[in-house]
């Protein structure tokens, strides 16, 4: 069955007392464009995390979010002391100056408030908490492949019912055509009756014009091949995961089919069904861009 290139997948995953939250979001895309909206991703594995991703998810417009619960213990303070010193000079000198005395613990909270006193460095992401990530990564994109799956159904179905409409329309296309054959013949039968017995006019090559029109006016192959692309769309929808673009191709020949027939009509009642064809033919080209 098909799947919809929409979709969303979150796993949560716990490592020496931090928590993994990942969220990966997709929308529709021509090619698969994978955004790491994350400084948790060590850049050493980033593109074989990429391969991975592009391998499970095929292709959409890919965001993946990771988010950190008690991120803080994942850093460290270190203290510029050189500056400190610097700093604690400076100040005892102020104080003296305006002649005013500091407890050691109030210059302490003064110190610490001064600029670049404390510098904040990220630690190194070890290979064990890495793995931990990596997994609650694809766990993630197997629960957005999970949602892919049943949000495709819905579309399948959406999309078969368009399917059976233009079946439906192209059978009353079929019922009408005997209708439309001797309505045309009698048009051009009213026509060249009314040229008389003129003795310039050759009957034999009138009647030659006449057969290759009507042959011309059959509808009987964009009907068969009409039917035939549906069948092949409906079968594509259920045999295939990853049907997208040979949906759209398969779309855009039935629409050739339906613009001849609609040339060719010549019958109101016909033309009126070819119009509901093309209308229910819009709707799938709508719906196939959500195909992944």
């Amino acid at each position: 069955m098909i799947r919809s290139m929409t979709g969303y997948g979150k796993a949560e995953a716990l490592f020496s007392g931090k928590k993994f939250t990942v969220e990966i979001r997709s929308l529709n895309g021509k090619t698969a464009d994978i955004g790491f909206k994350t400084s948790q991703i060590p850049r050493e594995y980033e593109h074989d995390l990429r391969k991975n991703l592009i391998n499970r998810l095929q292709r959409g417009n890919i965001d993946l979010f990771i988010a950190v619960d008690q991120e803080v213990a994942d850093l460290d303070n270190i203290f510029n002391v050189e500056l400190i010193k610097q700093y604690y000079k400076e100040l005892q000198a102020i104080f003296r100056d305006i002649a005013q005395e500091v407890s050691p613990s109030e210059l302490a909270v003064s110190l610490l408030r001064l600029p670049e006193v404390r510098e904040v460095q990220k630690k190194e992401v070890d290979i064990a908490e890495w793995q931990v990530l990596e997994q609650c990564i694809y766990q993630a994109a197997d629960k957005l492949d999970e949602f892919r799956c049943r949000e495709g159904e819905i579309l399948g179905q959406d999309l078969l019912s368009h399917i059976d409409n233009i079946e439906s329309h192209l059978v009353k296309v079929g019922e009408l055509d005997p209708e439309r054959i001797v309505s045309v013949r009698k048009r051009l039968e009213d026509k060249l009756a009314g040229l008389g017995e003129d003795a310039s006019i050759d009957k034999n090559r009138v009647e030659q014009e006449l057969i290759y029109y009507l042959e011309k006016a059959d509808i009987s192959e964009e009907r068969v091949r009409l039917s035939q692309h549906c069948t092949y769309f409906r079968q594509t929808i259920v045999q295939e995961e990853y049907a997208g673009r040979k949906l759209n191709f398969i779309a855009q020949e039935m629409g050739r089919e339906i613009n001849t027939l609609g040339s060719k009509a010549a019958h109101a009642g016909m033309q009126q069904y070819v119009v509901m064809m093309k209308d229910e033919l819009e709707k799938i080209k709508e719906q196939v861009l959500n195909v992944l």
